[in-house]
């Protein structure tokens, strides 16, 4: 019976840790409380711990990526955001939390974090409160769709799942082609799409 709870731990670590927008954690808790008949509690609490770590992991993995696919300018830019964030104090707290509710993709969030090497203790708190309100409600409400599992399919391809997926790839997109140093100090909107190296 623990090995099935290792397997939700270990789907939401994959879910994510991968720096591109993937359907959310919960997508693989569901099926495997379903298909397992595990307590909702216990795969809330090890889905939101795997999850976490797959976002600590992506943290510390995306500074080395970025470095090597990036130009040293773009690093800065992003690095430039990640201490403006930081002095919001306890509003990036807020934005963080909220962000972590909606039902939109946290890898342009954490991709952003780790790319301004912001402190994994400096998001992942708010992202804690998040992500286990918004993950308890997505796993309870999947017990009730448990019964329907043609609707859960029609949903995975609605056009809710597709936007979010167009969105969490247009937030990325934002991160890396916006001149993040001619809005912030210029107030002048710039877009940048020589960042490779």
């Amino acid at each position: 019976m623990w090995w099935q709870y290792l397997l939700v731990f270990a789907g939401a670590f994959l879910f994510d840790v991968v720096p591109i927008p993937f359907p959310p954690a919960f997508s693989i808790m569901v099926p495997l409380q379903i298909m397992f008949g595990l307590n909702t509690w216990w795969v809330i609490v090890i889905g939101v711990a795997g999850s976490i770590m797959g976002r600590y992991t992506l943290t510390l993995y995306i500074p080395l990526l970025a470095d090597k696919i990036f130009k040293a300018k773009k690093n800065k830019e992003v690095q430039f955001l990640g201490e403006k964030m930081k002095e919001k104090g306890w509003k990036s707290q807020l934005i963080i939390v909220t962000y972590s509710l909606l039902p939109l993709p946290t890898t342009p969030l954490f991709l952003a974090g780790g790319m301004a090497r912001i402190k994994a203790i400096q998001i992942i708190p708010a992202f804690f409160i998040g992500k286990f309100i918004s993950d308890a409600i997505a796993v309870h409400l999947g017990k009730f769709a448990s019964e329907n599992f043609e609707g859960m399919v029609q949903a995975a391809l609605s056009w809710k799942s597709i936007a979010s997926l167009v969105l969490g790839i247009l937030l990325i997109s934002a991160l890396l082609f916006i001149d993040w140093f001619s809005l912030l100090e210029k107030k002048k909107f710039k877009l940048n799409f020589k960042i490779w190296k």
